[in-house]
C-alpha cells in the first residue's frame, strides 16, 4: 500500500491535444498514445517517484507512438484543494488515454475517476481493488514483489553489521510497510543464523516509523534525527523504507566523522550515487515490464482488468527489460559478502530458501504461520503485525 494522501492541486501540463479511446478498440497507427502519471513525490526524488518517472520515459522508447505527461508532488506537503478526479480530468484534457496513479490512498479518487471516464484506462500501483472486486473493467492494479528485494537488503545488512544491531527507517504503518519491514528482518535473520551461525537472539532489529514516505516538516518525524539516534545507539547498519535518500546521506556523514556505519537505501536503482563508501546496495523497482505489458495491451485493444504482483527475473534480476525487482550491490559490500548474497539470491529463486515458512509468530505471540506452513500471497499482502524478534510499533498510535 502506498502513500497517505490528503488533498491535491492541479499542475499544468505541456500537451494540449485531446483524444478519445474506447476500451477494447486498438490504437490508431497515426494517433499518439498519451499516458499520464500521478506521482506522490517529486519526479526527481531519487526514490519511488523517480523510478516511476524513468520507467515511463523508457516506455516512450520501447512502445513507439507513446507519450508521457505527469503531475508530481501529489501529497499533503505540496498540494492542497484539488481532488484526484480533477487531476485526472486535467490529464485527460491534455490527451491522456491511460492514467497511472502511484499511491495506494489515491484509490478512492481513482475509482471515482475511472467511473467518470469509462473510455480511459487506469493503472493503480500497489492497490488491490481488482482482488476485492471493486475495480471497474478499465482499472488494473500493479505492484512489484519488493519483499524479495528487502530480504536481500536484510541479508546484506546482517552480514555487514559489527554490533548485531540493525535499524529500519520506516515510513507510515500499513500492510505494505509491515510486510517489507518483516521481509528485511527475515533476510537478516537468515544470514545471521544460516551463514554467520549466530543465535537469532543476538540479533537486534529495530523499526522506527516517521509517519509518511518522506519528511514533511512539522508533520512527520525527521528522518535525519531518527538516523542520528540509530547511530548514536550502536546501530551500525540502517535499512531504509522511505522514498528519499536520508539513510545513505546520514551514514556518509557519520563515516566522514570516523564512525564505521553503513546503509541500504530503497526504491531507485541510482540511490547509492554519492554515498558509495557506505552503501551496501539498493533493492529497486523496475516499472518497465509491468508498464509495457499493460500499456501495450491498451494500445492493441486487448486490455483486461487484472492484478499484477510482479517479481524478479531470477535468471537475471537486474535485467531492465524483464525483472520488476532488482538489487544493485553496493560498493561498500565486501567481496566475500557479495558472493554470499549471490548464493542467497539463487536460493530464493530456486525455492531452496523460503523465508515465509513457519513457524513464525506475530509480535503479540499469535501465529502468523504454523510449523511448516508456507505463506500464501494473501497472507503476505495483508501483513497484520510485525513479527516476534522485531522491535517497534506494529500499528499507528491512536
Amino acid at each position: 500500500m502506498r502513500k497517505r494522501i490528503g488533498a491535491w492541486v492541479m499542475l499544468a501540463c505541456i500537451l494540449t491535444c485531446a483524444w478519445t479511446l474506447q476500451p477494447g478498440v486498438a490504437q490508431a497507427a497515426d494517433e499518439p498514445f498519451i499516458f499520464g502519471l500521478l506521482l506522490v513525490g517529486p519526479y526527481n526524488d531519487h526514490g519511488w517517484s523517480q523510478a516511476h518517472y524513468e520507467g515511463a520515459l523508457e516506455i516512450e522508447k520501447k512502445l513507439p507512438g507513446t507519450k508521457m505527461i505527469y503531475i508530481d508532488k501529489v501529497n499533503p506537503a505540496d498540494r492542497a484543494g484539488v481532488t484526484i478526479p480533477q487531476l485526472v480530468d486535467d490529464l485527460v484534457s491534455k490527451g491522456a488515454k491511460l492514467v497511472i496513479a502511484n499511491s495506494d490512498d489515491m484509490k478512492d479518487g481513482l475509482l471515482e475517476a475511472a467511473a467518470q471516464h469509462p473510455d480511459v484506462y487506469f493503472i493503480h500501483v500497489s492497490g488491490d481493488d481488482v482482488l476485492s472486486g471493486k475495480a471497474p473493467k478499465n482499472l488494473s492494479n500493479l505492484m512489484g514483489r519488493m519483499e524479495y528485494g528487502k530480504m536481500m537488503a536484510g541479508f546484506a545488512a546482517a552480514l555487514t553489521t559489527r554490533t548485531g544491531k540493525i535499524g529500519y527507517l520506516g515510513p507510515l504503518i500499513n500492510e505494505e510497510t509491515r510486510r517489507l519491514a518483516v521481509s528485511s528482518y527475515l533476510g537478516a535473520r537468515y544470514a545471521w543464523e544460516k551463514v554467520l551461525k549466530k543465535p537469532a537472539g543476538d540479533l537486534k532489529f529495530q523499526v522506527t516509523w516517521i509517519g509518511f514516505w518522506f519528511n514533511i516538516p512539522g508533520v512527520t518525524a525527521d528522518p535525519t534525527q531518527v538516523m542520528q539516534r540509530f547511530f548514536d545507539s550502536g546501530y551500525d547498519v540502517v535499512i531504509s523504507g522511505i522514498d528519499t535518500p536520508e539513510a545513505v546521506v546520514m551514514a556518509r556523514q557519520k563515516k566522514q566523522q570516523g564512525q564505521q556505519v553503513w546503509a541500504v537505501p530503497y526504491d531507485y536503482k541510482g540511490a547509492c550515487e554519492g554515498a558509495e563508501d557506505v552503501c551496501l546496495g539498493v533493492p529497486y523497482y523496475n516499472w518497465v515490464p509491468g508498464y509495457e505489458a499493460l500499456i501495450g495491451s491498451a494500445m492493441k485493444g486487448q486490455w483486461k482488468s487484472q492484478w499484477q504482483w510482479l517479481g524478479p527475473d531470477w535468471k537475471a534480476i537486474d535485467n531492465p527489460s524483464t525483472s520488476s525487482i532488482g538489487f544493485m550491490k553496493g560498493p561498500a559490500l565486501s567481496e566475500k559478502d557479495r558472493e554470499a548474497l549471490e548464493t542467497f539470491i539463487q536460493d530464493l529463486g530456486s525455492g531452496k530458501a523460503n523465508l515465509f515458512q513457519g513457524p513464525l509468530n506475530y509480535q503479540d505471540g499469535t501465529p502468523f504461520l504454523k510449523d511448516g506452513e508456507i505463506a500464501k500471497d494473501e497472507q503476505i499482502w495483508n501483513m497484520k503485525q510485525l513479527l516476534q524478534g522485531m522491535e517497534g510499533q506494529s500499528s499507528a498510535a491512536k
